[in-house]
């Protein structure tokens, strides 16, 4: 399973602007459902939460300073990996100024904003640094005496990033004294704590939105507030079908993503698809479709000729075998292929310090050791009497077409050929 890290913001009380009633309220629920669903790591900023244990310690309370220092040291460099995700909560006011969308930080100052604020697309620049190939951005903004105010905030698309907008750019958010929460806020809560009672009807970024979209006018029409319209922007649109939390998701959630990666596939874009069968894999590392794809990739990438290629030896001479090939070699001997090849899947898993995510990555194929291919490649030639084996598969891609430059007719017509 993939890792899930968290940051929440909740801002009350601001130096410059209209004090808010439940923002932070709002902040420290969030992460409590963060840290109840399992996360790996939550940060909390609000007036008084209390401090990041680093060295040296950072406060966090939510002004200019703070924020943007957190930024920069936390996502220098990644600190997670595809398959991961990266949640970032913010409940406070937002302001559109000169073209781009601003966090209203505690001591932001209304007439130097680009200054004492925090840009969305700069948040989101530092965010995409932490490694995870998802980072979700939930964002109840827009927030002034009873409204989160900022009319024109949320227009944007974030390269990159799923961000949910808690109205549209024209709106404002409103909060309930009734419900000590913000609407977007209550009713995000309420669509996730679905996903921990075991309803797995929201499990996908599409349907979470399709819950907002639908529960949100109806609570504010309920407690006679003005219309507000969630809005979610997918960068790319494929993103829509992620899995927001792989524990809640089931085979049907996983479904819209396997069409993607097949697509990818077929459209020659190895590396999206195998970053969609890597995040189908987060969600269930058994998933055959998921394994047999990243096999394909991984193949190839390796098997089309190079310079540097595999040499063929024919020869039946003594090959010195680690401890890893004594399995292998036992049942080639046997001429027990099909088990041959799991176990050739078992060692060159193996040799990558693969073994627990089940499947190689294109830079595991990339950078395979060339001696061990050699191995592999040798043993199966030996007690085949030469009909089997790496090189033998990379001459019928050669025979087939084949070059560095995948084609999927080629690919295809390979895999009728060797199965």
């Amino acid at each position: 399973m993939g890792q899930n890290l968290a940051i929440s913001i909740g801002i009350n009380h601001y130096d410059n602007l209209q004090p808010l009633k439940y923002a932070k309220r709002d902040a420290e629920a969030m992460k409590e459902w963060f840290r109840t669903s399992g996360f790996n790591q939550v940060f909390l900023f609000t007036e008084d939460s209390p401090g990041i244990p680093t060295s040296p310690p950072i406060v966090t309370r939510p002004t200019y300073g703070t924020l943007r220092r957190f930024l920069n040291v936390q996502f220098e460099r990644p600190l997670l990996q595809s398959g991961d995700n990266l949640w970032f909560f913010f409940a406070g006011h937002g302001r559109r100024h000169q073209d781009k969308d601003y966090l209203m930080l505690n001591d932001t100052d209304p007439h130097d904003i680009e200054h004492t604020a925090i840009s969305v697309e700069y948040a989101t620049q530092r965010l995409r640094r932490c490694g995870a190939d998802n980072v979700i951005l939930l964002l109840d903004a827009c927030r002034n005496e009873g409204r989160r105010d900022g009319l024109g905030f949320g227009d944007k698309k974030y390269q990159g990033v799923i961000t949910f907008y808690s109205c549209s750019a024209n709106q404002h958010a409103w909060e309930i004294d009734a419900l000590q929460h913000g609407t977007f806020t209550h009713t995000l809560l309420e669509g996730l704590k679905i996903l921990g009672e075991g309803n797995r009807c929201n499990a996908t970024v599409e349907r979470l939105y399709r819950h907002l979209t639908s529960e949100i006018p109806n609570l504010n029409t309920r407690y006679g507030k003005q219309p507000q319209n969630p809005y979610l922007s997918a960068d790319p649109p494929y993103k829509m079908n992620y899995i927001l939390l792989p524990r809640f998701a089931n085979e049907r959630d996983i479904d819209p993503l396997v069409i993607e990666a097949q697509n990818a596939e077929l459209g020659r874009d190895l590396d999206l698809a195998e970053k969609l069968w890597e995040r189908i894999l987060a969600v269930n590392g058994t998933n055959q479709k998921a394994l047999e794809g990243i096999r394909r990739i991984a193949r190839a990438t390796t098997i089309p000729g190079t310079s540097d290629g595999i040499q063929s030896e024919t020869k039946t001479q003594s090959l010195h075998t680690p401890n890893r090939y004594t399995k292998l070699e036992t049942l080639l001997k046997a001429q027990n292929f099909r088990e041959a090849d799991s176990e050739t899947d078992s060692v060159m898993l193996a040799v990558a310090n693969r073994q627990s995510e089940g499947y190689l990555r294109v830079e595991d194929a990339e950078n395979f050791p060339c001696q061990e291919l050699r191995t592999i490649d040798n043993l199966w030639l030996k007690y085949s009497q030469g009909k089997f084996g790496i090189s033998v598969q990379q001459e019928i891609y050669k025979n087939l077409g084949g070059t560095k430059q995948f084609d999927v007719n080629v690919w295809i017509s390979f895999g009728d050929r060797v199965g």
